[in-house]
């Protein structure tokens, strides 16, 4: 086959796949509001004030974080709203020494390297992943982290978006 005749296939593959329809988007579904032993209200919480990081901590090596002891929860509701059934039970579960068993709202998978510290540190902020928690009375899973929208964040923040990057190499 000469020359022009591989152009000219060549150019007809191109004008073919050109007309075909791009993939489809994936589109993302926010959860159902995840119910939790405790009502607890990041909404209110937040308007008083407090910080992400005041609660949840991030201990070494920084890849998640944490949720907070409820002896850190009493520091307040030993006087605040008190007489309270969620506070009663909080009060409850501090005095036998118990955690919350809080239910996860994101998960990430166990087969993926993902630092909390290494993001915050790269600017990342909470909000970007975890949606607009300081307006939440009641969380769910409202924004994707599916592996598609973390690679598009990596694209658009122009990190590493190699898979050894967040995968372990087997």
């Amino acid at each position: 086959m000469g020359r022009s005749r591989w152009a000219a296939a060549a150019g007809l593959a191109v004008a073919v796949f050109a007309q075909q329809p791009a993939p489809p988007v994936r589109t993302f579904t926010p959860g159902p509001a995840v119910r939790q032993p405790i009502p607890y209200s990041h909404e209110k919480h937040l308007a008083m004030g407090l910080k992400c990081a005041q609660c949840h901590k991030n201990a070494d090596p920084g890849e998640t974080m944490g949720l907070p002891a409820t002896a850190l929860c009493m520091g307040c509701h030993q006087t605040i709203a008190k007489e309270k059934e969620p506070i009663q039970a909080l009060a409850k579960y501090h005095a036998g020494k118990r955690a919350v068993p809080w239910e996860r709202v994101y998960q990430i998978p166990s087969y993926v390297f993902f630092s909390h510290r290494s993001h915050l540190n790269a600017g990342a902020t909470c909000e970007g992943c975890h949606g607009k928690v300081a307006e939440r009375a009641v969380l769910f899973r409202e924004k994707d982290i599916s592996m598609g929208a973390c690679m598009e964040c990596h694209r658009r923040e122009k990190a590493p978006n190699d898979c050894q990057f967040c995968h372990e190499n087997r």
